[in-house]
């Protein structure tokens, strides 16, 4: 019998990086998302294909049930060896579907291209864990890391703000519906960045004075939320990428690639790659598509509500 699930995608709007130690990130589930669909198969191994958004297959392979139950050492980052590994953290949690069954045939469905960055393995991670009704939670601590914000967009249909307490995850579902959204676009800046580099980067350069680092990104956030005009929001993000470069020790995506751009460009998640959100009273297509950025995102087209 066949089984289909959904998850979300997501952009991160405030709170990268330090969200990762207790701050509190504002975060947007995506329109588009990824399935995971589960069939019967044969031979005590699952035979996985997953489709890019254009359909065309970007993954295709066959997975023994030896190498999900015992683990497997290969340093390699290939994607068989990363999906493996997923699959043996979720088997250490729920053994039954290794035990008790002859093997699958298994789909992912990307809805958006697998390049932008909007949760290729947050949505697949999630969907494993509700096939294997096991904590999404957990499972990404176990395999991927991260702080998990993006499983809470995956599980969740409208705005959330996300922290960690104790190293638990809090989600809050938010109200985030202003006018101005149609002032709202999201560019893609024809690169995928590494999430796991990003990260790195930022433990090494983050400052001793984190306290007062997160209170201020706390407030930031609230601003944000709470801006009724286009003009607090732009504010109040800027700010925040001040914060960040500072923090990064790098010039912002607007200073070191858009600086003539009349209005506020803010990065979205790891800082250099895939998606940012600019802000402008008129739209700014053209200025990108001049620049050889295509990809152009209207908020009202991206965003779920």
């Amino acid at each position: 019998m066949k089984k289909t699930f959904y998850s979300n995608g997501k952009l991160l709007i405030t709170g990268e990086y330090l969200v990762l130690d207790g701050a509190k990130a504002f975060a947007l589930p995506t329109k588009q998302g990824q399935n995971l669909i589960i069939e019967k198969g044969k031979n005590n191994e699952i035979f996985w294909k997953s489709y890019d958004a254009d359909r065309s297959i970007w993954f295709e392979d066959t997975l023994s049930f030896s190498d999900i139950s015992n683990g497997i050492t290969d340093e390699n980052e290939s994607v068989k060896t990363t999906l493996t590994t997923i699959l043996h953290e979720a088997f250490k949690l729920n053994p039954d579907f290794i035990l008790n069954s002859d093997g699958y045939s298994i789909t992912t469905e990307l809805g958006f291209p697998k390049s932008w960055g909007l949760g290729t393995s947050s949505t697949l991670i999630n969907n494993i864990a509700q096939w294997l009704q096991i904590d999404a939670f957990i499972l990404l601590k176990n395999s991927f890391g991260g702080s998990g914000y993006d499983i809470a967009c995956a599980q969740n249909d409208t705005p959330i703000l996300y922290h960690l307490e104790h190293g638990n995850p809090i989600v809050e579902k938010t109200p985030f519906n202003p006018e101005f959204t149609q002032n709202l676009y999201f560019v893609y800046l024809n690169k995928k960045q590494s999430s796991k580099t990003a990260i790195a980067a930022y433990n090494i350069n983050k400052k001793n004075n984190l306290a007062k680092t997160i209170a201020l990104n706390d407030n930031i956030t609230s601003e944000v939320l709470n801006a009724t005009s286009l003009q607090s929001f732009a504010a109040a993000l800027q700010r925040h990428e001040i914060q960040m470069s500072s923090i990064l020790e790098t010039h912002t995506i607007k200073e070191a690639v858009f600086p003539d751009f009349n209005g506020v460009i803010k990065s979205l998640g790891a800082w250099g790659g895939d998606f940012v959100m600019a802000i402008s009273e008129k739209n700014p297509s053209a200025y990108f598509a001049s620049k050889g950025y295509d990809t152009i995102v209207a908020y009202n087209d991206m965003i779920l509500s």
